[in-house]
C-alpha cells in the first residue's frame, strides 16, 4: 500500500509513526504525542529565529541601503545580550558546536551595528566600534573574573526584552517602523513563544519563565507595529 505523502513529511521530521496513527488515523488526542509535536514545532521556531532574523535585518538593510528606523541604542543592547552567552562559552572553555548559532548571532548583530552607523555617515566610527567590541570579546572571554562573566550571563534576558521595549518606543515616536524587517520581527515573535513554550515544560523559576514570557509579549507588540504601520502606509499611498 503507497504510503501517504502527508505521513512521508510528518513522521520523520514532526513525530514518530506511532504518534501519526494516534492523531491521524485513529483520531485520537493523544496528549504525550500533542505536547511531542508542539514541543518539535517550538523547536523549528526557535531555530529558524536564531539562524535567520538577524539576517534578514541585515539584508534588508544592505537591500535599502538605509537603516532609517532602527534605534541604535536596541541593538546594541541586542549585540550585549548575544555577546553574553559567548562570553560565558569563552571563559568555560565550552565547544564550538554549544555555543556557534550564538557567535553567529553576535557577528550579524555586530554588522547591523555598524551599517546603522554608516548609513548615518558615521562610517570611521562604525569600523572603530567593531574593532573595540572584538577586542573586548576576547578580553572578557578569556580574562574577565567569574563574577563579571556570571553577572553578564544572568543579564543578558533583561537586555534582549530592554532593547525590544527601546525599538517598540521608537517605532511608536517615529510614527513607522523604517526599515525593521517584518520577516525577522515575525520570526523573533515565533522563537520568543516557542521559548516560552519550551520553559513552561520544564522545571524552572518561575521569574525566569516569567522574564521569557515578557520578552515574548514585547516581541509581539513590534509584530502587531510592523502590521499595523504598514497597513496605514497603504492606506496613505491610496
Amino acid at each position: 500500500m503507497a504510503t501517504s505523502p502527508v505521513k512521508e513529511f510528518l513522521v520523520p521530521y514532526l513525530m514518530p509513526a506511532k504518534c501519526y496513527e494516534e492523531l491521524f488515523v485513529n483520531f485520537h488526542l493523544h496528549v504525550p504525542c500533542i505536547k511531542f509535536v508542539l514541543n518539535k514545532t517550538a523547536g523549528f521556531w526557535i531555530l529558524l529565529d536564531t539562524f535567520l532574523a538577524q539576517l534578514l535585518q541585515l539584508v534588508k538593510i544592505l537591500w535599502r541601503r538605509n537603516a532609517e528606523g532602527l534605534s541604535l541604542t536596541s541593538v546594541l543592547l541586542q549585540l550585549y545580550a548575544f555577546s553574553c552567552p559567548v562570553v560565558y562559552a569563552l571563559a568555560n572553555s565550552l565547544p564550538l558546536f554549544a555555543w556557534g548559532e550564538r557567535l553567529f548571532m553576535l557577528v550579524q548583530t555586530a554588522a547591523i551595528v555598524f551599517l546603522i552607523l554608516h548609513y548615518r555617515g558615521d562610517t570611521l566610527t562604525g569600523m572603530l566600534f567593531l574593532l573595540a567590541y572584538s577586542g573586548l570579546i576576547f578580553l572578557l572571554g578569556f580574562h574577565a573574573a567569574a563574577a563579571v562573566v556570571s553577572v553578564m550571563q544572568s543579564s543578558s534576558l533583561a537586555a534582549l526584552i530592554t532593547s525590544k521595549v527601546l525599538q517598540a518606543g521608537t517605532n511608536y515616536y517615529n510614527g513607522h517602523t523604517g526599515q525593521l524587517s517584518t520577516l525577522s520581527v515575525f520570526l523573533s515573535c515565533a522563537g520568543s513563544l516557542g521559548v516560552v513554550f519550551v520553559s513552561l515544560q520544564e522545571t524552572e523559576g518561575s521569574v525566569a519563565t516569567l522574564s521569557r514570557i515578557l520578552s515574548a509579549g514585547v516581541s509581539c507588540v513590534l509584530l502587531a507595529q510592523v502590521l499595523c504601520y504598514k497597513s496605514s502606509s497603504k492606506k496613505k499611498r491610496e
